[in-house]
């Protein structure tokens, strides 16, 4: 059954109603295809902005940081938004006003929690490590008492949350249908490219077949 997230006054779009998407499926779909995300925060007075590694699990969004960082202080006093973005596409139209892009996007807005017990935080750490690299953590060693003691690990609740997504072509004053310009869609996407080999690797130690697991988008 799909879950539908009430709308709030920080995730209902004001403009362009039919992008907006509040269902979990739409917005867990988007978060997981893109690990990359940006975390905003009131540090000091000031806004901040910062990229950071995010995944998912369940209904609970995580992503890790330096327990030494005044960014982990700041997160936790206060409410954070965590917004994650993937380009799909160029869109050119005739005129300047009417290009745009397609993309997918969510906001998480809400009072982050730290994850503190030594034994849950290694855990997640390896999700994140199998959330990125599907099978790899358990071929690492393990992690030593004092990475995990110098890494933080929060984690956000996907109760107030929505999706943005744009898809099509562009969508030109009709008048200027007429014109002889070139219009269309010009397709954005990511890849893993071929892997490049540490050229410190020991003789004989070949690429994991995990690797070909590998996928974003």
């Amino acid at each position: 059954m799909v879950q539908v997230l009430n709308k709030t006054e920080r995730t209902r779009l004001r403009r362009a109603h039919q992008r907006g998407h509040y269902d979990t499926d739409t917005i867990h779909a988007i978060l997981d295809a893109q690990p990359l995300s940006h975390l905003a925060y009131v540090l000091d007075g000031s806004p901040v902005c910062m990229p950071t590694i995010q995944w998912r699990e369940g209904d609970r969004v995580y992503w890790h940081a330096s327990s030494a960082g005044r960014g982990v202080k700041a997160a936790l006093a206060g409410e954070v938004c965590l917004s994650v973005s993937i380009l799909d596409g160029l869109v050119l139209a005739r005129s300047a006003f009417h290009h745009s892009v397609n993309f997918r996007s969510v906001l998480v807005f809400g009072q982050p929690e730290l994850v503190e017990d030594a034994r849950e935080k290694a855990d997640k750490l390896g999700r994140l490590i199998d959330h990125l690299y599907p099978g790899r953590n358990g071929t690492l060693r393990p992690m030593t008492d004092q990475e995990i003691k110098a890494t933080a690990v929060l984690s956000l609740p996907i109760d107030e949350a929505s999706a943005k997504i744009r898809t099509g072509g562009p969508v030109d004053d009709e008048a200027d249908y007429a014109l002889p310009i070139w219009a269309g869609v010009l397709p954005v996407g990511m890849s893993v490219g071929a892997a490049i080999p540490d050229p410190k690797n020991i003789d004989g130690v070949e690429m994991p077949q995990h690797l070909d697991a590998v996928q974003l988008g």
